[in-house]
């Protein structure tokens, strides 16, 4: 019996026991009815009809449950169908597939027997191709043994044919040795003999003297004397006419070479020709400006100059003023304040105060900005935050006439390609000479000599020993002891000698000019001294008289040397010893 019979057989049974019980309640309230008071009491008949209805109700839900049973049989009787339906499918189903297995075993058999003849026939190709793959490689042995045979032939052959010139050899070799033992007893005859020649020669020298001696009447030792007297003055002048030679030649090529080294570094170097003074112009939109800017009473002036430290003057400069200050910075920061008050129109003390602390802050940022600049410029990275805040205030500082921060980066660059054409640590060499003159940015603050001052700063902020040597012998305060130090001398002194980067005032190179020809014009012989070129060149005449080649050569030299031990000046003096000789004579 299948499960939904069972459940069908379950609501049957219930219900059964629900029509049972409703008919029992039934006929207990009939017999109630039967046995209860008069009819004609109102509770009484209220009662049968509740009794009434809920028979009603009762024999309702007993039809109800007879018509549910009906329906539950009813179902019972399809399922029951359908369980047939499906049995017999089932059986239908066990047939096919007991069909369907026997044609499957028939259908296996006859594979198999298949697979069996397949498998012996692919069996027999496999041992075929075994025995043929076997016969391939049984000639592929025997020829590789034939092979092998033949190397080791070729190898007996070699090592026979080496044996054999290792004997030639061996022959060759016992024969140099015969022959080298007959040249050493050759060259020990010779020996013996040289010896007896030279005693023969050594007694004729000895014989030859004493005749010599006889007939001059001197000794060897006068002789000897007068002969050494006449070579070493021959021996002088030739010294001094190879000097002279050799001079000349180590001048070209030393100069040919400097040139090119120092030409090509200022080549690759852009610079800008210097046009700063320690004085700032201001331009203004009018004369009427002006008393604005004085205020009532002057208090405007005295307010800014006493808020910028910076001293304003006013004259009779149209629509102009002029201000100075020690300190380039602080002249900044006041050219920049009254820029902006003069563009704002509004000036007395208390704005003077604000736009002061503008510019300052304007300033400043130009000058970290500045430094940045040329850190990136010349390729330096790693540097103490301080050091950049003195380089960026070096911005607004000048060297006769020359910014000291461009100077920096144009030296930096100079030294950087020397340190490259002498294959030379040109990082180091650039640092170097990037921060020679840093001591600059504290001049106005700090006494003492700046190479000093800038290499203690150096020491401070962590910079190498090398650098801070550079540094503080750059002005030889220090001798030069590294040649970092010296290319840092030799590239600022290119930066700084440079046509046009530096101004000097009238009366430092007329005093200069004037020592240049006292200098030569001291000199014995000297006729005429001309300074030329702005003083870079000197042509000093002589008289031929009295100062022959050599002498004018000797003279060159001592006036070049005495003007660079007594002066200073930028680039390189050229000095040039003129001798001539003329014949005069008249016709009467």
């Amino acid at each position: 019996m299948s499960g939904f019979d069972v459940v069908i057989l379950a609501v049957v049974l219930i219900l059964t026991v629900v029509v049972v019980g409703a008919v029992l309640l039934g006929v207990r309230t009939l017999r109630r009815l039967s046995l209860g008071p008069a009819p004609e009491d109102p509770a009484f008949i209220a009662e049968k009809d509740r009794q009434e209805q809920s028979l009603a109700a009762l024999r309702t839900a007993a039809d109800e449950a007879h018509s549910t049973i009906d329906v539950a049989k009813s179902a019972a009787a399809a399922a029951r169908a359908e369980a047939a339906a499906a049995k017999a499918e089932a059986k239908a189903g066990r047939a096919e597939a007991r069909r369907v297995l026997d044609d499957a075993r028939a259908e296996a058999d006859t594979v198999l027997e298949r697979a069996h003849k397949q498998a012996e026939a692919d069996a027999e190709q496999l041992r075929a191709a075994a025995r043929r793959s076997g016969e391939r490689e049984v000639a592929v042995l025997a020829a590789t043994t034939r092979e092998q045979a033949a190397e080791v032939e070729r190898r007996a052959a070699r090592m026979d044919e080496r044996e054999r010139l290792h004997t030639e050899e061996v022959e060759r070799l016992a024969e140099r040795e015969r022959q080298l033992t007959a040249a050493s007893a050759a060259l020990a005859a010779r020996e013996s003999a040289l010896v007896e020649r030279e005693q023969a020669s050594a007694e004729a020298e000895e014989q030859r003297r004493r005749e010599l001696e006889r007939v001059a009447g001197l000794t060897a030792e006068a002789a000897r004397a007068e002969l050494i007297e006449a070579i070493e003055s021959q021996a002088k002048r030739e010294a001094a006419l190879l000097v002279r030679d050799i001079e000349s030649e180590a001048r070209d090529t030393a100069e040919q070479r400097a040139r090119h080294l120092v030409v090509d570094a200022i080549q690759r170097v852009a610079s800008e020709q210097t046009a700063e003074s320690v004085v700032s112009v201001l331009h203004l939109p009018g004369d009427e400006m002006k008393g604005r800017i004085i205020g009532r009473e002057g208090r405007n002036i005295r307010a800014f100059e006493s808020v910028t430290g910076v001293n304003l003057i006013i004259d009779d400069t149209p629509e102009a003023v002029l201000l100075s200050c020690f300190d380039p910075v602080r002249r900044e920061v006041g050219r920049l304040t009254l820029e902006k008050l003069v563009l704002d129109g509004r000036i007395h003390p208390h704005r003077i105060e604000e736009v002061y602390e503008q510019a300052r802050h304007e300033v400043e940022e130009l000058c970290h900005r500045a430094a940045e600049d040329a850190l990136v410029e010349v390729g330096i990275t790693e540097i103490h935050p301080e050091l950049v805040t003195l380089l960026g205030r070096l911005r607004y500082r000048t060297s006769y006439g020359q910014n000291v921060l461009k100077h920096l980066v144009e030296t930096a660059h100079i030294a950087g390609i020397m340190a490259a054409e002498l294959r030379l640590d040109a990082p180091t060499i650039k640092r170097c000479a990037f921060l020679h003159d840093i001591g600059k940015a504290l001049t106005h603050e700090v006494e003492g000599s700046h190479a000093i001052i800038g290499a203690d700063l150096a020491r401070k902020y962590g910079e190498s020993e090398d650098v801070v040597h550079a540094i503080e012998a750059h002005h030889n305060e220090v001798p030069p002891q590294t040649i970092e130090a010296v290319l840092t001398q030799a590239s600022d002194a290119c930066s700084g000698g440079r046509p046009g980067a530096r101004r000097e005032s009238l009366e430092a190179y007329v005093k200069r000019l004037e020592r240049i020809e006292e200098i030569a014009a001291g000199k014995l012989g000297v006729e005429k001294v001309f300074a030329m070129q702005a003083g870079r060149e000197i042509r000093v005449m002589v008289k031929p008289e009295d100062v022959d080649d050599i002498g004018a050569a000797v003279l060159a030299r001592d006036v070049a040397k005495q003007i660079e031990e007594e002066l200073t000046y930028p680039g390189q003096i050229r000095v040039t010893v003129v001798r001539e000789s003329r014949v005069t004579e008249i016709a009467r």
